[in-house]
């Protein structure tokens, strides 16, 4: 990795960017793949599925054969972490459950709030060489705790572990396609998938192109999701073979991934590049991880204060905080996707199975932007009751400010019921 000595805070922008291509070319790509497959539905499905994958899609939604088949062909020892995983994932989302609380703001006038679950969802897995059952997991629990009552999966992969996560979440239906066009299906409908109402799950950039085009139409989306990332903030406590291993462990998801190690020792960032030298070299998808090591960057910094303000500003997807302080420090971070506290917290554990979600804003976006949680699959509806005794309480308060806002029909339906109460 490039050692960078005390930026200058001007240069920070420039050396925080993200590798990533000019979204208006894109979009430019993306939006008449969307087109066609508003245009001619499962058409262009196969149609696209031949020319960007070279896969004739007789079949685009998978063969019940296919999913009946999957658990019988994984080891026992998968099967088991795949629960573990789903049962420590569900323990944490089902915190999020928030009862209902009635609130009375003034005597006889009663308001709540209540989640009902979106009654239709889309998850998109990517395909590649890394099938993401992981992420199945990490959509379909809070779908499947929020109780929507449709859960379809888009994914190009047909691997086993996939398809057996999909079972446990209670994905209702599964199709074999990928891309931005499975998300244009997904959002537009076609003759063999269904509209949702929303569409979560990672991607590639023209994944993320085709969720941010859509969202413009009015199409829910979680959040901005693209190439993977992490920050680590590392000291003199930190081990750097543990370190360099967290580096790689993101670097391996793709060319276009990024991580950022910050540090104000200078030795240890040495000591880092030294052996994620070798660590590299044993990875089996070391080519990959190489070429984002090559967008990466080390970076030395004067004091604590200004790498919290740096990693701040980098509002990064993941930031592992391997300092002796690492609880303090956290509380000062205020723009991160998913935070991991000292040594023994790699960052693998929250991809696949402490409980935390991974799918996550990156390129930034965790400065406005929340990981998806079972508030991402419920709506939240507000009620209130008002009683005859309380409408005599509220209504002058009403019938004074719909009068000064010039709005007299709004004044008039308070002040009929106030005269029927005489």
């Amino acid at each position: 990795m490039q050692i960078i000595p005390y930026p200058n805070r001007s240069e920070w922008p420039a050396l925080l960017a993200r590798p990533t291509q000019s979204m208006a070319n894109i979009e430019k790509a993306v939006a008449p793949i969307l087109e066609q497959v508003q245009k001619e539905g499962d058409a262009a499905l196969r149609a696209l599925a031949l020319k960007f994958d070279k896969i004739d899609l007789t079949e685009i939604a998978m063969p019940p054969a296919t999913v009946a088949v999957a658990e019988a062909s994984l080891t026992e020892e998968l099967k088991a972490a795949i629960r573990q995983a789903y049962a420590n994932i569900r323990k944490f989302h089902e915190t999020q459950y928030q009862p209902v609380q009635k609130v009375e703001t003034m005597s006889g006038v009663t308001c709540w709030r209540r989640s009902v679950g979106i009654e239709k969802v889309g998850l998109y897995i990517p395909g590649g060489s890394a099938p993401l059952f992981s992420t199945v997991l990490m959509l379909g629990v809070p779908a499947q705790l929020a109780g929507c009552k449709e859960i379809v999966l888009c994914t190009p992969s047909d691997h086993p572990a996939i398809l057996y996560a999909a079972q446990l979440v209670g994905v209702t239906k599964i199709f074999r396609i990928g891309g931005a066009q499975a998300i244009a299906a997904m959002a537009y409908g076609t003759e063999s998938v269904p509209k949702v109402y929303k569409i979560f799950g990672p991607g590639n950039q023209y994944v993320t192109a085709a969720k941010m085009l859509l969202a413009k139409e009015g199409v829910a989306i979680d959040m901005p999701a693209g190439p993977s990332e992490v920050a680590v903030y590392a000291d003199g406590s930190a081990v750097p073979s543990f370190v360099a291993a967290d580096l790689l462990s993101q670097a391996e998801h793709g060319a276009d991934s990024q991580v950022l190690l910050v540090s104000t020792d200078k030795k240890f960032l040495a000591s880092v590049n030294l052996t994620l030298s070798t660590q590299l070299e044993a990875l089996p998808r070391k080519e990959l991880a190489r070429k984002a090591i090559e967008n990466s960057k080390a970076i030395l910094v004067e004091d604590e204060a200004e790498a919290i303000d740096l990693l701040n500003e980098y509002a990064a997807e993941h930031l592992i905080l391997s300092v002796r302080n690492a609880e303090e420090i956290c509380e000062k971070i205020i723009n991160a996707g998913s935070i991991f506290l000292g040594n023994y917290t790699p960052e693998s554990c929250g991809d696949y199975a402490s409980g935390t979600n991974h799918t996550l804003p990156t390129n930034g976006h965790a400065r406005a932007y929340s990981g998806v949680s079972l508030d991402s699959f419920v709506k939240k509806i507000t009620v209130q009751h008002i009683t005859p005794e309380g409408l005599k309480s509220l209504g002058p308060t009403v019938e004074a400010m719909a009068e000064a806002e010039s709005l007299h029909a709004h004044k008039r339906a308070v002040s009929l019921r106030l005269s029927s109460l005489k």
